[in-house]
């Protein structure tokens, strides 16, 4: 149909990597350090990866990381608003 079950489960793994390692990206977007349409483009580009299976993977076994892993498409976003906090 439209696709949005993908966009959820997208949005969910950006979600759960995003808490992973400790960045809120509501707070960034309310504090203006991250505009909305980025939060979007954020969930595109994790739709563009094939390796959602790993990443699953990868936040089972990795609950307290402090960096995204390297095959993570928005790992640099992620590194940069960790340090900004």
């Amino acid at each position: 149909m439209f696709g949005f079950s993908r966009y959820d489960k997208h949005a969910n793994l950006v979600n759960r990597m995003s808490d992973t390692l400790g960045v809120d990206l509501v707070e960034e977007t309310l504090r203006g350090s991250m505009p909305p349409e980025q939060l979007r483009d954020t969930v595109q580009r994790c739709m563009g990866c094939s390796a959602s299976k790993d990443c699953e993977t990868w936040l089972q076994t990795n609950s307290s990381a402090k960096s995204a892993p390297d095959y993570c498409r928005n790992g640099a976003l992620f590194d940069t608003l960790a340090k900004a906090t």
